[in-house]
């Protein structure tokens, strides 16, 4: 039996976050253990780490009536979920309106249009900073003029901490106070931009072209995160790419945190090509899963279901550049390419999720399906089911991957991405050069400790489809 995901948006109009009409316009709202009966069914059968929670074992209760009242003992659906989730899980999630996470898989969300990342200030005072990352094309933050390495300290006039900066950012407008950061310090200046969130469907494909350098030929692609509905267009950047003849390729992952598994699968494939139908990775479900479900993943040399033919580039070499923030699906490409040719990996030490999900609606085993969903909530899940090892059997990278030159991003000197003088691409371009430039001055470094993308409902999460 095959692994589900069900990724098709529907239009229904909710009542509520618990409950809907039915055909009568009776509100019929699930009560609280029904709920609960679901997030238990749904992790005894599909969770990747069932062995590490006794309760959730087939034999832990004598009566139904005994897992009922273990079940009541808790007040409401969440403190259940993280009771059941293990110690070594980071990642599974539930939501109680999977809309929302119905949206973000077909990549639409709120968004200003501002990615940005934040930093705690240098001084210990647990102040905190923002700078952009990059600026969606037609959102609030381009119409504003903000730009990469844009600087803020303050949202609605009150300074961003470690303690209120999720509270702060959390509205659909606020107001940025702007600032400048010299690599010491962090000053605020008079200025300030308003933003509005509205809802948005982000391209992950941010840049794709052609470096010509010493007369190499490099292919740049800053690519921002694994989603399904773009690959054909993904398809056509490595196109461009073959046409122009390109001999090196620079991957930027840097702020990818994941996606589909299917899609990492044919990026693996269109920076290959020469390894079609071997294996790419396999899979490691939980004990009673694991002889109907584990399929291995290998390279594609098309889509699924007889699609579109897969441009492939048949390199040998491939340079990655990745921060903390490249995770799941991003971290699969590096580790399934690794045993088949040399990948080059140039940033920081990546964030160490190698397990995949799919989503599970209140609806029967083992489909789980939205079609058969309770109607009276909606709560859904998103938990581990299967980690992927290589084809080597590398897994288990809990602490990540490490760089092969290790860089991190100087705020106060980020550069313009897919310019050559950017400071990670640089680094990849000197090492892809027969006679490499110096690297820049070394830079105070600064711990980052959110995202804007934090506030996802997908964040860091790998996606299994069928």
């Amino acid at each position: 039996m095959k692994k589900k995901l069900f990724l098709s948006l529907f239009a229904l109009a909710l009542v509520c976050s618990s409950c809907f009409k039915d055909n009568d316009d009776t509100i019929q709202t699930a009560t609280v253990e029904d709920i609960q009966s679901f997030i238990y069914r749904g992790l005894n059968f599909f969770y990747l780490y069932k062995d590490d929670t006794p309760e959730l074992a087939d034999n832990a209760f004598a009566s139904n009536e005994e897992k009922s009242t273990f079940l009541n003992s808790f007040n409401d659906p969440e403190s259940l979920f993280e009771y059941l989730r293990s110690s070594q899980d980071r990642f599974s999630l539930l939501v109680d309106n999977y809309i929302a996470l119905e949206n973000a898989l077909n990549g639409v969300s709120l968004s200003n249009g501002m990615e940005f990342g934040l930093v705690l200030y240098p001084d210990g005072s647990g102040n905190v900073f923002g700078y952009v990352r990059y600026i969606l094309p037609n959102t609030s933050a381009q119409t504003a003029g903000l730009k990469r390495g844009d600087i803020f300290n303050s949202i609605d006039g009150q300074q961003l901490t470690e303690n209120n900066f999720s509270d702060l950012l959390a509205p659909d407008a606020y107001t940025i106070g702007l600032a400048t950061y010299n690599g010491t310090t962090i000053s605020t200046i008079n200025e300030s931009v308003s933003l509005l969130k509205t809802q948005y469907a982000e391209n992950p494909i941010q840049i794709s072209n052609t470096l010509t350098v010493n007369g190499v030929k490099i292919g740049y692609l800053l690519y921002n995160g694994f989603t399904s509905e773009y690959d054909s267009q993904l398809n056509a950047v490595f196109s461009q790419f073959q046409s122009e003849g390109i001999t090196e390729l620079v991957i930027d992952l840097r702020y990818n945190g994941g996606g589909s598994v299917r899609t990492a699968t044919y990026l693996a494939s269109m920076i290959t090509g020469q390894f079609a139908n071997q294996l790419f990775y396999t899979e490691q479900w939980n004990t009673d899963r694991q002889a109907a479900y584990a399929e291995n993943g290998v390279f594609p040399s098309s889509f699924a279901n007889g699609g579109e033919a897969i441009n492939s580039l048949n390199l040998n070499k491939v340079h990655i550049l990745t921060t903390g923030r490249t995770a799941s699906a991003s971290e699969l490409v590096i580790n399934g390419l690794n045993p088949y040719i040399t990948v080059r990996q140039i940033g920081g030490t990546t964030t160490g999720k190698f397990q995949a999900s799919f989503l599970l609606y209140d609806a029967p085993a083992p489909s789980f399906s939205r079609s058969g969903a309770n109607s009276g909530h909606t709560y859904a899940m998103l938990p581990l089911v299967f980690k992927t090892a290589n084809a080597v059997g590398a897994t288990d990278f809990v602490n990540g991957l490490d760089p092969d030159i290790e860089l991190n991003e100087d705020y106060s000197n980020l550069g313009v991405l897919g310019d050559v003088n950017e400071p990670l691409l640089a680094a990849a371009i000197n090492d892809i050069l027969p006679t490499p430039s110096p690297l820049g001055l070394p830079f105070n470094q600064l711990k980052e400790i959110s995202e804007s993308k934090a506030n996802s409902p997908l964040y860091q999460i790998m996606l299994a489809e069928d």
